[in-house]
């Protein structure tokens, strides 16, 4: 009797104890935002030069990359600790020092086409010590033959 008790909590306890993490790498995009980290720093404000960029025609192939301004308006430094891209396609690089109030950053975006075919639209998220984080800046291209 205690045998066929005993068995069944091994077997639970020796799977549930076999479970590995996953670096984030390993992780889906999805996955990987919802563990980034609460915003570092005090909360503050900022402003983009514009949340949205149209590359137009892009070659296939091509790589293209467009610069968002930020600028921080609040009156704590601004912290971007962050950028996800939501697909491989696309690589961010971000100013990784505090913005200073009043003073402006930048968010990059590199677009590959070259897996793709006709009209893309693509976002990233920006993580901030903002109260609205993390913040959507997005672009759109349509990927022609070369």
């Amino acid at each position: 009797m205690k045998r066929s008790i005993l068995i069944p909590m091994v077997l639970v306890l020796g799977l549930s104890s076999c479970k590995k993490e996953q670096t984030p790498e390993q992780l889906t995009t999805v996955e990987a935002s919802t563990q980034t980290q609460a915003p570092v720093g005090p909360l503050t404000s900022l402003a983009l030069s514009e949340g949205h960029w149209d590359f137009k025609d892009v070659k296939k192939g091509e790589s293209v990359e467009h610069i968002y301004e930020v600028t921080n308006t609040g009156d704590n430094p601004l912290i971007i600790s962050e950028v996800v891209p939501g697909c491989g396609c696309t690589a961010p690089e971000f100013t990784k020092e505090p913005i200073l109030p009043g003073e402006k950053g930048q968010v990059m975006l590199r677009f590959d086409s070259s897996s793709f075919d006709g009209f893309q639209n693509k976002q990233a998220q920006v993580f901030a010590n903002v109260e609205s984080s993390p913040v959507i800046i997005s672009f759109t291209a349509n990927v022609t033959k070369p």
